[in-house]
């Protein structure tokens, strides 16, 4: 693995592109005449050194090399599989579907037995909405609850399939909302900046140049914003609508958006149960990713820690021996590369395996390189 030419160290000189594609009557020309002077002229430019074609230590295509033209042509007849692509929108899209067919089923399922179940009516629509989203999200207020064996088998059958919706619209609906809030946060700090940037800025607190994204805990910020602006929203209308006092809202508030649901207060009136159709679906799938925004900023923590510990300690002879993987005596580039993101956790043993294997099958002469007419044999 030590003769790798992509591991090769930095101070090799790198190959330029030198090749252009000419008309062959301007690229050779044959001379008509030829005097002494002229002879003589051509073979001093001939012996001179040229600055342009010969460089120190630079490398030359040969004139009988294949064209690198021609290796663009054979590319483009050469199928590629596509890169897989971001699944956002489509993920949007069915969790849209399957919730309203969801939804529905439960609707009407409720709204043709209202007779078996406990609570108070206001709208037979309404209510059975409203104990939907109550069941799906785990909240379990028990102000409506199923009394015949019929209806409860339903509710049991109704909740599982629930956690699958939960699945799908926090990995979908949610990331994609929060996705979009850090893309616009982008989008106007790198239209702020009109002048270079110098020293400490709140820039480098809010943005992973490195990474490309917001750092991890201003999405965690982020969120839990917006887990309290959905608090206060429900208080507000707790307080306005249901009636209740400043601390009953926001604690009935809190609680429904943790799935808690103690079961002692809960929404009674029609627009109050309206609204926590709406309201309880988004809050709660908010506060899980927010909670689960917690747990990665403390697992990137962890591994920052263990990269910067593993590229501070020192090599040893342990180290040497396990890194050795060609049992040559020395660490090549390639295998400490390979050993240090095995080290972070980066890579495993299963990953390198997968790898070598689909290296060996464009390999089939165990020469350890792919070469150029090798592939042109293959395209060809």
């Amino acid at each position: 693995m030590e003769n790798e030419h992509f591991l090769a160290s930095q101070t090799r000189p790198q190959l330029q592109p030198i090749i252009e594609r000419h008309d062959c009557s301007s690229s050779f020309r044959v001379p008509q005449s030829q005097d002494p002077q002229s002879s003589s002229s051509s073979s001093s430019q001939l012996g001179a050194p040229s600055t342009r074609m010969k460089k120190p230590g630079g490398l030359h295509r040969c004139k009988t090399a294949p064209a690198m033209t021609v290796m663009r042509e054979l590319k483009t007849e050469t199928p590629q599989i596509p890169k897989p692509q971001s699944e956002s929108s489509s993920i949007i899209r069915q969790a849209i579907f399957l919730l309203l067919i969801y939804l529905s089923f439960g609707v009407l399922i409720y709204s043709s037995n209202t007779e078996h179940f406990s609570g108070v009516e206001t709208h037979p629509v309404v209510d059975a909405l409203y104990f939907c989203i109550v069941t799906m999200c785990t909240i379990g207020y028990g102000d409506i609850a199923p009394l015949t064996p019929a209806t409860k088998l339903f509710a049991c059958a109704f909740v599982l399939v629930g956690f699958g919706f939960i699945d799908i619209l926090l990995s979908g609906v949610v990331n994609y909302v929060l996705d979009l809030q850090e893309n616009m946060i982008l989008a106007g700090i790198h239209m702020g900046r009109r002048r270079s940037h110098q020293g400490f800025s709140a820039r480098d607190y809010i943005v992973d140049v490195a990474k490309g994204r917001m750092r991890i805990r201003l999405k965690v910020c982020l969120a839990l914003g917006v887990v309290v602006l959905c608090i206060g929203m429900g208080a507000l209308v707790l307080y306005f609508v249901e009636d209740l006092d400043w601390i009953d809202s926001v604690y009935l508030s809190v609680m429904s958006i943790t799935t808690v649901g103690y079961g002692d207060r809960a929404f009674k009136t029609l627009q109050g149960r309206l609204f926590a159709s709406v309201w309880l679906l988004f809050s709660t799938l908010m506060a899980a990713r927010a909670f689960l925004y917690l747990a990665e900023a403390r697992i990137d923590k962890r591994h920052r820690r263990i990269a910067n510990w593993v590229l501070q300690r020192d090599i040893t002879v342990g180290d040497l021996l396990a890194a050795d993987i060609n049992n040559t005596g020395f660490i090549s580039k390639s295998e400490y590369i390979i050993y240090k993101l095995k080290e972070m956790g980066k890579i495993g043993e299963k990953d390198i395996l997968q790898i070598c294997n689909h290296f060996s099958k464009l390999d089939p002469n165990n020469s350890g390189k792919i070469t150029l007419p090798y592939l042109l044999e293959n395209h060809l």
